[in-house]
């Protein structure tokens, strides 16, 4: 993403946070006290949102612009129509508005108010949500001010009126942008950022800002906004789904068409992702893979794909032997679609994978889906995450495990469980012997229900290898139950508690159940309130723990404290090759402690120390370790740390003066680096390559 373009959304925040000032104290640190887990808990949210859903940064940078350019930024873009008003949601151009964006904003929201109810504003929600999105994506981190009061004014005729159409003469545009305070060069950015996530290519006048840069006039901004009575908050996912967002086979060039069945009819695995040609394109596109014995894996993701759509797969899946993998992600297909699609899918013995992530499926999707399984004999991985599923849904689930003797993994994160959908969830898994990963992320299963499950896995004949409970309110209470079920595996491989708060208590009894453990090689207790103490039980259990391999402990205030007792144990003992430690505050003193440990670990191999505060000292210190030849760390990552030059000159003679430097790749990315530190650090890289012909990949 360009740098430009978060300038520019700098600026918007801004002039939010200006109009915003008078009616509030606005800071950083507005909710350390009221919900100081807001960060990471949206964070955390984004995150999977984005993996499963590649799009939502950009309809979520798209939904932040529509905002702020009506009004600031207010949120009053997410204000639902009611019987007696319309609202901004309702306006013609804000139609096309991607409902992935509002669902990313809808989970983030409903997890906020689990933590802290009614604290945190929407308006700061969305300001934050497209920061960290931009960040994620690779664009800078910038800091924001939050306080923000959401809007209580939504009109239709405002985005209309306010928001600059795709067809508007160059030197409009020009006035339009002018009139908020951008430059012509903000325009063209800001309209790059909008082509990112929804386009009208026959329409865009970027290139005619480029060549003609012509100067504006100021825009009148009266507008004539009402209140709606009784104020509703809507983040519905897929509301903002209209037929615009499809290209139908008109649109989409009989060219490009005919592209894409050849791809399908010629190529091993093809990758249609984000083609945005929706359902009439697919019913085009699916008969080529009737008779098929070529294409073997199919996405299909983000494609405007509904429930019409799907039938198109009627007749042709139910004979297709070759595809094995199907990837719908990010098609409202909805429960009537998952209908269809299992429908379909009874008869299919080909298909192995089957991908439905983000696709509005409910509790009678899921009933459908859970139908079909147990009929269905060739299905090994199933993903399901980040729809609407509930307790009803779980039980579905949970009832086809009993008669499914196939199904190796199950993906069900980001859904709405709860303690009922995790407790009739431990039955089916009780019955079932072939499950091999579950991956229940963001359930909200909270203690009640891990306990069910720890019992049910305790107790299960299969082999499950792989466990993801995280963002699940698990707290110390829960990790007890964690601890007994880590004692009596003898097949796990991999466990991510991520994001609960089990805190220095449940540390201590996960590090303890570790210790009678001989199979875990992955732990994941990032975002766990863990402070040093809680670190230092972990770090007594590695000394003599030959098994664990990936430790993250990342999202932890452990403080110089806790990084010392860790690297106290890792210098001559445990068998660590990949350690996270960002945002564990662990400043310049606990740099010296990494350093230190830098110069005798003979196993680490990535080391992430991102935004510790460890500024050009802790640069310093990490850098004269360098110059000792350390023949097993190949990655670091020091983004978010505040580095300046002096610290990146550190870096470079010390990447210098050791040519025989195990590390390839150095992420300093995110930080206060003029072009003199990045020359610097380039000719490091350059003279490595140039005396031992090692490449070393420097990230800025």
């Amino acid at each position: 993403m360009d740098t430009h373009l978060v300038v520019v959304v700098l600026a918007l925040l801004a002039a939010a946070a200006a109009a915003a000032a008078a009616e509030a104290k606005m800071s950083a640190d507005y909710y350390s006290k009221t919900c100081p887990r807001a960060d990471r808990i949206i964070a955390d949210v984004l995150a999977q949102k984005q993996i499963s859903n590649p799009t939502t940064a950009a309809g979520v940078l798209r939904l932040f612009f529509h905002d702020c350019f009506v009004g600031g930024c207010d949120a009053s873009v997410l204000v639902a129509s009611t019987a007696a008003a319309r609202s901004e949601r309702d306006a013609d151009v804000n139609l096309s508005l991607p409902g992935d964006a509002f669902d990313a904003l809808a989970r983030a929201k409903a997890a906020l108010e689990v933590e802290c109810p009614g604290v945190v504003s929407c308006a700061d929600l969305l300001a934050v949500a497209a920061r960290d999105l931009v960040t994620m994506t690779g664009g800078p981190y910038y800091p924001l001010r939050l306080g923000r009061k959401d809007g209580l004014s939504s009109s239709p005729s405002a985005p209309d009126a306010e928001i600059p159409h795709a067809n508007l003469t160059v030197p409009r545009l020009v006035a339009v942008f002018a009139a908020k305070g951008f430059t012509v060069q903000d325009l063209v950015a800001l309209s790059g950022a909008h082509t990112l996530g929804f386009s009208h290519c026959k329409e865009t006048v970027i290139w005619r800002v480029v060549q003609n840069l012509l100067p504006g006039k100021t825009k009148d901004q009266s507008s004539g906004e009402s209140t709606p009575s009784g104020i509703m908050w809507s983040f519905a996912a897929g509301s903002n789904l209209s037929t615009s967002t499809s290209f139908n086979a008109e649109k989409e060039s009989r060219k490009n068409l005919n592209k894409f069945y050849k791809e399908i009819r010629t190529l091993k695995n093809v990758n249609m992702a984000g083609r945005q040609f929706g359902d009439e394109g697919l019913f085009f596109l699916a008969e080529s893979l009737a008779y098929n014995k070529s294409a073997e894996e199919v996405d299909f993701s983000g494609n405007g794909i509904t429930a019409v759509g799907i039938e198109a797969f009627d007749g042709i899946l139910q004979i297709n032997t070759a595809l094995k993998s199907l990837n719908l992600s990010g098609n409202a297909i909805g429960d009537e679609g998952a209908k269809c699609l299992s429908d379909i899918l009874v008869e299919n013995v080909g298909i192995q994978k089957l991908l439905l992530n983000s696709t509005n499926i409910g509790d009678e999707g899921a009933k459908a889906i859970s139908d079909m399984l147990k009929k269905n004999k060739t299905i090994r991985t199933l993903q399901l995450s980040n729809n609407t599923i509930e307790y009803s849904g779980f039980a579905s689930i949970a009832e086809a495990l009993l008669e499914n003797n196939v199904l190796r993994s199950l993906f069900v994160n980001g859904n709405y469980g709860g303690p009922l959908g995790a407790s009739s969830l431990a039955k089916g898994i009780l019955g079932n012997k072939t499950l091999r990963e579950l991956h229940l992320h963001g359930n909200g299963f909270g203690n009640e229900g891990v306990r069910a499950l720890m019992s049910a896995l305790s107790a299960h004949k299969g082999k499950i290898t792989v466990l993801d409970i995280g963002n699940n309110n698990i707290t110390s209470e829960g990790s007890l139950h964690v601890a007994e079920f880590i004692k009596r595996t003898k097949s796990l491989l991999w466990l991510s508690l991520y994001m609960n708060d089990i805190s220095d208590e449940g540390a201590e009894k996960v590090a303890d159940a570790l210790k009678q453990n001989k199979t875990i090689s992955t732990v994941d207790l990032g975002g766990n309130n863990i402070h040093s103490k809680g670190v230092s039980a972990i770090a007594e259990t590695l000394k003599d723990n030959s098994v664990v391999t990936t430790l993250e402990l990342s999202y932890n205030p452990i403080g110089p404290e806790g990084v010392k007792a860790l690297c106290d144990v890792l210098k001559f003992n445990g068998k660590i090759q990949t350690l996270k430690l960002g945002w564990c505050q662990i400043g310049v003193s606990g740099a010296e402690f990494v350093a230190d440990c830098l110069k005798y670990n003979t196993t680490l191999s990535t080391l992430d120390l991102r935004a510790n505060g460890l500024g050009d000292d802790g640069a310093i210190c990490l850098a004269r370790s360098f110059k000792i030849i350390n023949e097993s760390l190949t990655s670091l990552d020091l983004g978010f740390n505040e580095i300046r030059d002096d610290g990146a000159f550190a870096l470079a003679q010390a990447l210098k003066a050791n040519e025989d430097l195990a590390v390839t790749s150095l992420n300093l990315a995110n930080n206060f680096f003029t072009k003199f530190g990045q020359v610097a650090l380039s000719e490091a890289r350059d003279h490595v390559y140039e005396m031992s012909e090692k490449e070393i990949d420097i990230f800025f």
